[in-house]
């Protein structure tokens, strides 16, 4: 573990980004060779709307970067937040406390509030509107909402009091993780559901993207199952019934252009609609 600490503790920038770049080939090769769905769609005019998103992504979490990096000093040079006030624990058990209360409030607290304060979700529509759910779908997020985001990260670092090796680490499992559940894979079903019960699976994280409520509003964690389990969010549908896209904007139009996803959050909301193929 002290091998893992030392290393995230000077992780280059170009690691960082092979570890993005590498998960994306990996699973668009894997959902390629084995998808769960054979979505009717062109692949590469579809990702690159996606690779947009990512790449703003990039630039907002690398402009605020600073920010981390003087929140964990903050936390650290006054001995505030959790792995502070518990007791002294192994390396490897303070890192899976502080993993947890990162994905907690960084992931799952963030993603819940995005659902229930309006104008959070606006800018959150944007992920939920992809109709063909894949790989290239985790970073699809608007810029507004990356920032919102990031503010929770810091907020998670400052209550956890976490290093900076331990948030780099988090970081590089969270763009995996996402990476992994979002993927068009199709993994049987026995093992999907044994996955569950410790970290967010394919499945379980599909849920989340069919289209209609009930299930948008269910499935938020990132990492961990454990949250959604505790507080009541976890929900399950057969994969077959899933829809994907968001009822508000299942017209192509609202969905598969840069300039229309930039500003979907200041367009009035459309009457829901029934998806296409039903």
């Amino acid at each position: 573990m002290q091998a893992i600490a030392d290393y995230f503790a000077s992780i280059p920038s170009s690691h960082r980004a092979m570890i993005l770049a590498g998960g994306i080939a990996f699973f668009w090769i894997w959902e390629s060779a084995v998808p769960l769905f054979k979505h009717e769609y062109r692949k590469w005019p579809h990702a690159l709307v996606n690779f947009f998103f990512t790449f703003t992504t990039i630039v907002v979490n690398f402009a605020l970067a600073f920010l981390l990096l003087r929140a964990s000093e903050w936390a650290i040079a006054r001995e505030f937040g959790l792995l502070f006030w518990l007791p002294a624990m192994p390396l490897l058990l303070s890192t899976l406390v502080g993993l947890l209360m990162l994905d907690l409030i960084s992931a799952w607290l963030a993603h819940f509030v995005s659902h229930h304060v309006p104008p959070l979700w606006k800018l959150h529509l944007i992920h939920h509107s992809d109709t063909h759910v894949d790989t290239t779908t985790a970073n699809r997020h608007h810029p507004g909402e990356s920032v919102v985001r990031f503010a929770f990260t810091a907020l998670a670092v400052v209550v956890t009091g976490a290093p900076l090796w331990m948030v780099f680490l988090y970081q590089a499992m969270s763009v995996v993780l996402s990476q992994f559940n979002h993927a068009n894979i199709s993994l049987p079903a026995w093992l999907d559901r044994a996955m569950a019960w410790v970290i967010v699976s394919p499945d379980m994280h599909k849920v989340h993207h069919h289209y209609v409520l009930p299930h948008t509003d269910s499935n938020f964690g990132n990492i961990f199952s454990v949250w959604d389990r505790m507080f009541g969010t976890f929900r399950t549908i057969d994969r077959a019934r899933l829809v994907y896209g968001i009822d508000t904007h299942m017209d192509p139009k609202e969905h598969t252009g840069i300039g229309a996803l930039l500003t979907m959050p200041f367009r009035p909301k459309p009457q829901p609609t029934r998806p296409p193929a039903e």
